[in-house]
């Protein structure tokens, strides 16, 4: 008779075992951090356009205004003022949402400098704390 080769019950028992401790360890630092993840995240996407904003602002002399919009950075932009010297590539290839699925706000000239870029957070509403707190290029 031929022995068969395999794992044993309590081989099989004990790797079970060592896996659920793991888990219990790891998972719940994993689960707590989404939040973080999505507010970097945000941050992350704040920076990005503003430098696309100062590529726009250093090839047409002007951020663009509020109704022009961070479209302006996609798509050539009509209105005042003028966008002369538009990048034909644009300055971002698509507007990204914040990681909450909403647009990010553009106003300009902005009250904390040239403009001003945001994301109201988790709640998508002015203020608030922690993930629901706003993300602002003036905090950056």
């Amino acid at each position: 008779m031929k022995q068969q080769a395999g794992f044993t019950l309590i081989e099989i028992m004990v790797v079970v075992v060592i896996l659920g401790i793991l888990g219990a360890l790891i998972v719940p630092n994993i689960l707590g951090r989404t939040e973080e993840a999505r507010i970097t995240a945000a941050q992350s996407d704040i920076r990005a356009i503003g430098n696309a904003l100062n590529l726009y602002r250093l090839d047409n002399f002007n951020y663009p205004s509020t109704d022009q919009g961070l479209e302006a950075l996609v798509n050539k932009p009509a209105g005042f003022p003028e966008a002369k010297n538009w990048n034909a590539e644009g300055y971002l290839p698509k507007l990204p949402k914040d990681p909450w699925g909403n647009s990010y706000l553009y106003i300009s000239p902005g009250s904390h400098g040239p403009y001003d870029l945001y994301s109201h957070g988790a709640d998508g509403k002015e203020g608030g704390e922690n993930a629901d707190r706003d993300i602002a290029n003036w905090e950056l």
